[in-house]
């Protein structure tokens, strides 16, 4: 339903409920103030970017998102693209790729693509949190420590070997500035939840570069005086040439903004207890990013850590979100010429703890003692995230997700061969109490019985070709029974077409029972059903063994006594009803 929550929660507002937001609202502004600053840093942008971004993107995430609790803004998941975008392509380069990503979000929302981000396997989203951390934490660490050196580069090995060329060039000053910012944000906390650690330690470091008068790096020593001020709005200009060249980049901002986003409504779901809309997420997510590059603005998405402040602080509907971006904005205006005295290494000890928050590093250890899969996913987007690209991380990370669960998904399908008189074992005392089981029926001599047991993709379409390949004499006929097939793919469908053809110049006749719905409707779709013929498909196995019999001439025998009754299945499977019956030997209906 692409209806904003602020429309939902404004029925039957009280006076005592925007009290609560507007506590909330005025609280994560102040949080938000120095983040924005620093992500804006430590993207390569100037700080002023990170503001406007916090200002226009955050009001309207939350005027129009699908969450009641989300705020917007600036995150440091995006620093590591945004870098990337700016050394490349300059920042003109990286409003296009914004607002490009922007239209892209509104695409997938007005496609009602929400629940689609589920789908995205959790080693991927550790491994590329993970990484992101530590390219955050090492980015700041030019600044913590004070170094003397020139830019620093962008990749992540020559990153740490310049560090190690110019680590005698380190200020004893900035690093006490650092640590004491850093102490502020470990232990404030403990002496008030309600004042921002962030928000103390930025006052108290750049209280110190004023009194003290310390001989570090600040906001004006960098980057000159902020401008206190919204520019004007300007549409970025778009040619065929920056739309090619800008596409993926764009593609890599949407797909970040969208599992950011997502995850943090999720998060804030349950800390209310609320529900999300994540369709109206995504085209407030895509909106923002439409309008913040306008502004100057950054890549945005939903902060979780923000978003946890405002439901702490009382925050409710999404009237707290607007009040932090009024809050941002009226602190811009009448303080924002004072920004350039905050020490750069107080924006340093902040984001080294976003850094620490964002490494998750215990649920990064813990899943290491998960499947081996699992663990190589996570570690190979972590490395790639680290050492390549986020892009390539992510692409590489869910390639090779979905080919191990495809390989998982082969191995729990189970093709069984049943028929003792061709050496088959239905498995013991396992189906000893089935009543349908194969083992508790008369098998003619010439008849062979396979059972699938899972999924029928592609990824098992092989075991079943080599399972059927162990038949050491051709049947006369050959069952396949698919009672716990709950769905079959195309590459499936072309194995059994195989199977059939071969048989039929074999002389074997392949008969099919216990078809669900929505592998019959696979069947009547391909061209399958027409080569097989309606009359060779059964509701259970006393059918096709009836027919087998029928076939090589022996008697008909009636149906068990303990046989569980077949019941008529009718399960809407891509829009059509498929219902599957029991049928006589004969086939007729």
């Amino acid at each position: 339903m692409l209806v904003p929550k602020l429309v939902t929660t404004l029925r039957g507002y009280t006076r005592e409920q925007f009290t609560a937001d507007l506590t909330a609202g005025v609280i994560v502004g102040i949080v938000a103030l120095p983040l924005s600053i620093a992500f804006a840093i430590a993207s390569g942008v100037g700080p002023e970017r990170g503001l406007y971004t916090a200002i226009v993107a955050g009001f309207l995430i939350s005027a129009l998102g699908g969450s009641r609790v989300q705020i917007g803004g600036p995150t440091g998941a995006f620093v590591v693209i945004v870098y990337g975008i700016v050394q490349k392509y300059g920042v003109d380069g990286l409003l296009v790729a914004t607002f490009m990503a922007g239209v892209i979000l509104v695409g997938l929302g007005v496609a009602r693509l929400g629940g689609a981000i589920k789908f995205i396997p959790f080693p991927v989203t550790l491994g590329f949190t993970s990484g992101i951390a530590l390219i955050i934490f090492a980015s700041q660490i030019k600044d913590f420590l004070g170094i003397r050196m020139g830019p620093v580069p962008a990749d992540f090995i020559e990153k740490v070997a310049a560090y190690g060329h110019n680590i005698g060039l380190v200020n004893p000053w900035a690093i006490a500035l650092s640590t004491g910012s850093l102490a502020i944000l470990i232990f404030w906390p403990r002496v008030s939840q309600r004042i921002p650690a962030a928000f103390v330690a930025l006052i108290a470091g750049t209280l110190a570069v004023l009194v003290l008068d310390l001989p570090v790096e600040t906001i004006g020593s960098r980057f000159g005086n902020l401008d206190a001020s919204l520019p004007r709005p300007v549409i970025p200009s778009i040619s065929f040439a920056t739309l090619t060249a800008l596409i993926v980049p764009a593609f890599t901002i949407a797909m970040l903004g969208a599992i950011e986003s997502l995850l943090s409504a999720v998060v804030a779901d349950g800390m209310i207890g609320g529900r999300h809309r994540s369709n109206m997420e995504l085209v407030a997510q895509g909106v923002a990013n439409i309008v913040s590059p306008m502004f100057g603005g950054l890549p945005a998405t939903g902060a979780i850590a923000r978003t946890a402040t405002n439901v702490k602080n009382g925050g409710r509907t999404p009237v707290a979100g607007i009040v932090h971006a009024i809050t941002l904005l009226a602190i811009t205006l009448f303080f924002g010429r004072w920004a350039r005295l905050i020490p750069l290494g107080t924006l340093a000890a902040i984001l080294v703890i976003v850094a620490y928050h964002m490494s998750d590093w215990r649920t990064f250890r813990s899943e290491l003692r998960a499947p081996k899969s699992d663990v190589l996913v996570m570690l190979a987007t972590f490395t790639l995230t680290v050492l390549v690209d986020l892009t390539v991380a992510i692409e590489v990370g869910m390639v090779l997700a979905a080919f191990l669960f495809m390989r998982r998904m082969a191995e729990v399908t189970n093709i069984r061969f049943l028929s003792r008189e061709f050496g088959g074992d239905e498995g013991g005392d396992v189906y000893a109490s089935d009543a349908n089981a194969v083992r508790r029926r008369d098998v003619p001599p010439g008849v062979v019985v396979y059972e699938i047991d899972g999924p029928f993709f592609f990824g098992a379409a092989e075991k079943f070709k080599d399972t059927l390949g162990q038949i050491g004499k051709n049947p006369k006929v050959l069952i396949i029974r698919m009672r716990d097939v709950p769905a079959i793919d195309s590459t499936a469908l072309h194995a059994l077409g195989d199977l059939v053809r071969r048989s039929r110049k074999d002389g074997t006749l392949v008969l099919l029972s216990d078809v669900h719905a929505q592998p019959m409707v696979a069947l009547g779709r391909s061209d399958l059903l027409d080569e097989l013929g309606d009359e060779h498909v059964f509701g259970n196995i006393d059918e096709a063994l009836n027919h087998a019999r029928a076939h090589l001439g022996l008697p008909v025998e009636p149906r068990p006594a303990f046989a569980a009754p077949t019941v008529a299945r009718e399960t809407p499977v891509d829009g059509v009803s498929a219902v599957r019956r029991d049928r006589p030997a004969n086939g007729e209906e």
